[in-house]
Order: structure tokens, then sequence, then C-alpha cells
């Protein structure tokens, strides 16, 4: 349950005491904190806001592709039944330049399920904090910040500020840092970023349409940026309905984000080709400057990074949240394995070999959207006929198409265990 407070949580002598303590009661860092308790370790999570504000599902335009191997983290961890009602599974993804000839089709065998579950993002945390209140192992310390993280040669301890008197203190040998792109922890450990801005803007948000979508996730090219349709349920209307991640030249973010409704939806179909029929805007349009950002480590003196905290790309994959799951599951695995072999949690070891297993996966799919973004922003019918040629090869050659469909699934490389679907 949130924590309102315990017995001596004033006296500095004597702190609460955790196995880990999680900074970010955001989606990486709730899903960190269920997969801990799943294997028995006790957790506590401190994050700003108010409690309510995770337990509303808003009217909300923002979702996430979860891909097949980290929907078993939620197999694994049991949440999965509770979310495949408010989930829509992509059976198709379909790639194209600009409306133009040509396209990359991706359709998985059947007996291979889907190649994702499209979520929204505000019931995804609702569901991960309905379930980290209901659990035993799980303490939440919110809306509470930290005046004061000490990472000591023995224990993490961290002073709080908030829910409980000032000067609370939690305890615990590993710290982890789930506090998003501006990560406080991760700045204070002095750990390096590479960063930069891209001229894009993404503007997001729910519509409904006339046609069904065939639970295709289309992604249209353009050099102003991608144009993504995404498949969602239908409303309880019967609507049919997708969200739009749509890139846009930074400049014209905020005006496409506060234009009337009918001009929106006059642009959204000029960008669609109207393939799904007309388009009405159903949800709230959010918009925000699109950067990238990578550590050159996810890990420091009893402290580890996971999700946003360590890296960050441009949605042109979809693949944000997936990036971060897996993070989640190596840490996981890390942890669990050293527990059982008696090593204390913040030790080196078990912090090195998260560090070696995430490090060179997530350099590898930062660099590649990096690449893709420059790519296909480059204007011109020259550029546009040579990703076409490109996207035609792709088209053709069954291995290569399947490597490239392996990677969308995210079951490409060396697997934890939790993205298989088992506990470790």
């Amino acid at each position: 349950m949130t924590s309102t407070g315990t017995a001596n949580i004033g006296n500095k002598t004597d702190p609460i005491k955790s196995d880990a303590i999680i900074l970010g009661a955001g989606l990486i860092g709730l899903t960190q904190a269920l997969t801990l308790a799943a294997h028995g370790l006790r957790v506590a999570v401190i994050d700003r806001a108010d409690p309510a504000a995770l337990n509303d599902v808003k009217n909300d335009g923002r979702v996430s592709s979860i891909n097949s191997a980290s929907w078993n983290i939620f197999e694994a961890i049991g949440l999965a039944e509770k979310l495949a009602p408010h989930g829509c599974n992509i059976d198709r993804i379909l790639i194209n330049d600009s409306l133009k000839p040509g396209k990359v089709d991706f359709i998985p065998d059947e007996d291979d399920g889907p190649l994702g579950v499209m979520v929204q993002n505000t019931v995804l945390q609702k569901i991960l904090f309905e379930a980290a209140t209901t659990n035993d192992r799980i303490d939440l310390y919110m809306p509470a910040h930290v005046t004061e993280a000490d990472r000591g040669e023995h224990q993490v301890i961290v002073t709080l500020d908030g829910t409980m008197e000032i000067g609370a203190q939690l305890a615990a040998p590993l710290l982890i840092a789930a506090d998003g792109r501006g990560s406080r922890m991760r700045d204070e450990a002095g750990i390096i970023m590479a960063t930069w801005q891209y001229d894009h803007s993404a503007v997001i948000c729910t519509v409904t349409h006339e046609q069904p979508h065939g639970n295709t996730a289309y992604e249209i090219f353009y050099p102003s940026g991608p144009f993504a349709i995404l498949p969602m349920r239908d409303d309880d209307s019967g609507r049919h309905r997708s969200a739009i991640v749509w890139s846009v030249p930074r400049k014209d973010g905020p005006a496409l984000a506060k234009i009337n409704a009918r001009a929106f939806e006059a642009e959204l179909m000029k960008k669609s080709g109207g393939f799904l029929g007309q388009m009405k805007l159903q949800s709230d349009r959010a918009t925000y400057p699109l950067g990238f950002h990578h550590s050159d480590g996810l890990v420091s003196h009893r402290l580890a990074l996971v999700g946003d905290a360590g890296h960050g790309i441009h949605p042109i994959a979809g693949q944000g949240l997936n990036l971060g799951l897996r993070d989640v599951a190596a840490l996981t695995e890390c942890v669990v394995d050293g527990a059982r072999t008696g090593l204390d949690l913040g030790d080196v070891q078990i912090l090195e070999r998260y560090d070696r297993w995430r490090g060179l996966d997530n350099l590898m799919m930062s660099a590649a959207t990096d690449i893709l973004t420059r790519l296909f922003g480059m204007p011109g019918d020259a550029p546009s006929a040579i990703r076409r040629f490109g996207m035609d090869i792709v088209q053709r050659a069954g291995p290569l198409k399947n490597r490239f469909m392996a990677e969308a699934r995210g079951e490409s490389g060396d697997l934890p265990k939790l993205l298989t679907g088992d506990l470790v």
C-alpha cells in the first residue's frame, strides 16, 4: 500500500530497510518493482506524483507498442490477463515512403502470434499501479521527493520529504534510477551522456475512422518526419480507433496541437491518404520535442539506470518502452542471481554484468533509430527512389525480412528469462 509512515521513520539512525529502492513510479519503475517482488525481494518505490494521478485513465492519446518479448514479462508476473482486454494485437506492420509505390509488409506466421500489443499508456499505468499497491513486498512513498541520496560503502541511504516527516530515511543495498530523461541520480553520479535534439516534435492523439485497421500498424515516412497509425481496440460504441504518432518540424508541433479539430482532421487525411476513411479526433492532442540521449554506462556505485534514465530514442521504430523493459528483465535476472549466490545486491559483479548485458543492445538500437531518422528525413526524388529500392529488397528477401521481424518482436540477442515468459 502507499506508505504514510511507520514507527521511528523520522529517526535518522534507524532507516526503513528494503532490498532495493526505486526512484520513479512510471511504467518502467513500477514494472521493475513488480518483477523484483515476484522473486521475493522487498522494494521501496519513491515518486513525486500524487497516487490519484497514477490511478486515473485520462483522455490521453499516448499509447505504447509492447512487442511480443516484452509482453512475456507481464505473462511471467501475472498481469497479461488484466492487460489483454485493453490491448490490440499488432498482426501486421506496413511501411511506406510518402504514399508512393512500394512497401515493406511484415506479416508473421500464424503460429508465431502477434508482433506486439498496443496499450494505452494511462491504462497500463493504472494496472501496474494497482498491482503494486496490493503487493505486500512493495512499499510506495508518494508523493515524496529525495532530499539526499548517500551511496555509502555498505548501503544506500535515501532521505525523503513529502509523505512523512522531514528527514525520514530508507536504506537498501541497491538504488535503481527509473526517474526519466532528466534523471537526477544519473547526473549526481557523474554518468556522461551523449545528447542532441532532432528538428522534430511528436504530435500524439487518438482518432476514430470509418474502415477497420485489420490490426495493422502503418508507418508512412515523409521527409518532414514519420507518420504512424497504430491500431487500438474499437471503443465502447464500436467505432474503429487508432493512435496517431506524427513527427513534424519542431516549429510546427505547437500549432498543430492547437488548430481547430476540423482543420487538424483534414491534415490527418492528407497524411494518411484516406485509406481508413474519414478520421475524427477522439482524444486530446499532446506534443513534445524529440531528442536523443545515451549514457556511457548504466551503473555507478550501488546505482543502476533503467529506461529513459539511461537512454532515449526517436519514436520512429516504437521501441522506446521496449528498450526499458529489456533493461528491467536483465537487471532483475542479475539481481536475483546475485541474491541466490549470497552477493550483496549492490555488488559490483551484479552491476557490471547488467551493464555489459544491456550496453551494446541499447547502443545498437539507439544508433539504428538515429540512422533511420536521418535516412528517411532526406528530401528529394533521388533519396526517395533509393529508399524504396532498399525497401523492395527487404520485401523480397525472406531471411532479411525475418531478421527485421525478430528485431521488431524483441526476440533477438541474449534474452533474459523474463523476456521468454519465465521467472528467473
